[in-house]
């Protein structure tokens, strides 16, 4: 047990002794720099429940605790916060305890819980961009928090491969193509298949204007252009089956995965299970006539189902038209249904999906509840915002998006750049220099998107990002590579013994408790960060981290330390804090260099 769960537990034990008030809850935080002491109980909270100074409550508590825990070297009191200093051997004693643990700060698959979690989610009409790659690396890193919390996880997306998009790429391509292909442009299939979207939407606009000029209204151009009518009947055709259609749609389609998967691979993140739309946009019909039976739903005299939500603070949803077609709403409730059934374990789901959908998410898991399905209140919606750039606003239409695989090799040619001019890589290879720079570029990357609260909106500057210094992720992999380097050295000096085991009346620097300290809140870290589905915490947690290693190598000597003893215990303390790194970084998918 952490000293975190002890002093929570005996704070508890103590107030109900002194003031016979069970408290539901104990806050405590760091204390502060500027105070002594290593962990403060805030007092404040418990005014609620004790009457009283808070002082003399504080003061009551921490002598409690000081007479009960060996644990606690001493305290004070600044108002409503109480200080406590705990003891080295206590840090020590946790310390050593990290031999015994196999994978620190991860948990067994032990919760009987299952989530699935959904993200990219793409249309097969253009390549991923940006606002994808945010998408992708949060879900991704999310379900690998929630692994590391001990719950079982399924990685899955919805590939939106159907509708009117789809098939302006396809009429485009089938008026203005030359029979072209991925191959014969040397171009990725996604690629090639956007810029027939963006062809589509230059065509639709001159036929637009030339109507405007003919003397149609705009509104009656914008619905009457030819192109557009020729892309609403290939959509026709393609629910009706049509052959040749089919076709087109599955070979132009099958391009666009292939290039996908290309992106997906180089980003590093993957998928259990894949859904497509084609497939579950006629599913949740079902769902409507059971919610129509036990009264969820209503129909309108026209035909048309409808859902009552004002109640709840909403408003009236429809949920199947009047002519009996499906709406988004009607299929992600059949595509809920369906995945429970294809993974009966599921207890729960988290859909990361931009926070233009909140009420969307609002009303889909609001009628779930409503219909009766347990699982209905593990449903999360993982919410973030826009990804903005220096340049301004991305439009996927006017082709004016940064591209995903664009983004990547632009990131591992700043890395190279700043590499260069820092002239870190001596004595690399090549092929050395182009594998460690896409590391750092990646790294960069998902650090600066990652290490910000998913539900704020981001200014995205690549140069900003491959800095290695401050809060980056390069500075991140700078500093691990710093330690390698140290435990190579020790190694090469020949001075490989057993550093297992700490001395544990061995006294403490600032500095190395102070490390133990962070180390210590790494278990903690990753369970609040997969409950509220933020890896940013993860994220800041690390640099935290990272800031004081630098803070201990500047004015602490590791390898040229006298005592032998002390030597020992630092080499181990920096391996412990590079495993925490590394650990805490791969939940991020990130890697880290060995050498920089």
């Amino acid at each position: 047990m952490d000293i975190e769960r002890i002093l929570i537990d005996r704070v508890k034990k103590v107030v109900l002794e002194q003031y016979g008030t069970d408290l539901p809850t104990v806050e405590l935080q760091p204390t502060r720099k500027d105070f002594e002491g290593d962990i403060t109980v805030v007092i404040f909270p418990m005014l609620k429940f004790i009457k009283g100074n808070p002082v003399a409550i504080g003061t009551s508590i921490g002598e409690a605790l000081n007479s009960q825990l060996e644990s606690i070297d001493g305290f004070n009191v600044v108002k409503g916060f109480l200080n406590l200093s705990i003891s080295d051997a206590y840090y020590l004693y946790f310390f050593n305890s990290l031999d015994t643990i196999e994978k620190y700060g991860f948990l067994p698959d032990t919760s009987g819980e299952a989530l699935m979690v959904e993200y990219s989610s793409p249309n097969t009409n253009k390549p991923l961009h940006l606002g994808h790659v945010r998408n992708n690396l949060l879900g991704y890193s999310v379900a690998e928090l929630l692994k590391a919390s001990g719950k079982k996880v399924y990685k899955t997306q919805i590939i939106n491969d159907r509708g009117i998009h789809i098939c302006k790429s396809m009429l485009a391509w089938s008026k203005f193509g030359d029979g072209k292909t991925p191959a014969s442009e040397g171009i990725k299939g996604d690629k090639l298949v956007g810029n027939y979207y963006v062809a589509f939407d230059k065509a639709y606009k001159e036929e637009v204007a030339k109507m405007v000029e003919a003397g149609k209204s705009r509104e009656e151009a914008e619905k009457e252009a030819p192109i557009l009518k020729e892309a609403q009947d290939m959509l026709r055709k393609w629910e009706a089956g049509d052959a040749e259609v089919v076709a087109l749609w599955e070979q132009m389609n099958q391009w666009v995965y292939e290039g996908f998967n290309k992106t997906y691979t180089d980003l590093g993140v993957d998928f259990d299970r894949l859904y497509h739309e084609s497939d579950t946009y006629l599913l949740g019909k079902d769902v409507i006539e059971e919610g129509l039976s036990k009264g969820v739903f209503f129909r309108k005299p026209d035909g048309s189902v409808w859902i009552d939500l004002t109640e709840d603070g909403l408003d009236q949803k429809i949920v199947l038209r009047s002519d009996g077609t499906s709406v988004y709403m009607t299929q992600d409730l059949g595509t809920a249904l369906q995945r429970v059934k294809d993974f009966p374990d599921i207890t729960g789901m988290v859909y990361t999906v931009g926070n233009e959908q909140d009420y969307h998410f609002r009303v889909l898991f609001l009628i779930l509840k409503k219909l009766g399905y347990s699982w209905a209140d593990q449903l999360h919606h993982l919410s973030y915002g826009m990804v903005d750039l220096p340049s301004g606003k991305m439009k996927s239409r006017e082709g004016t998006v940064v591209d995903a695989d664009d983004l990547l090799a632009e990131m591992t040619r700043t890395a190279g750049e700043i590499s260069k001019e820092l002239g870190k890589l001596e004595g690399y290879s090549d092929m050395e220099k182009q594998a460690l720079y896409r590391i750092i570029g990646l790294g960069a990357l998902k650090y600066y998107i990652l290490k910000v609260d998913p539900k704020k909106r981001i200014l995205f500057n690549p140069e900003e990002s491959v800095d290695f210094q401050g809060n980056t992720g390069p500075f991140i992999q700078y500093t691990y590579a710093r330690i390698r380097s140290i435990l190579r050295k020790f190694e090469a000096n020949g001075k490989v013994q057993d550093i297992s085991e700490t001395n544990p009346d061995m006294p403490l620097h600032s500095k190395e408790k102070e490390l133990i300290k962070i180390i210590e809140q790494f278990p903690t870290t990753i369970q609040q960060a997969a409950d509220n589905l933020s890896p940013a915490q993860v994220a800041n947690y690390i640099y935290d981290l990272v800031k004081e290693f630098n803070s201990f190598y500047q004015q602490l000597t590791i390898l040229g330390e006298k005592d032998t003893e002390k030597r020992q215990f630092r080499v181990k303390l920096s391996k412990t804090v590079a495993y925490v790194i590394e650990s805490g970084m791969s939940l991020l998918g990130i890697q880290m260099p060995e050498r920089m």
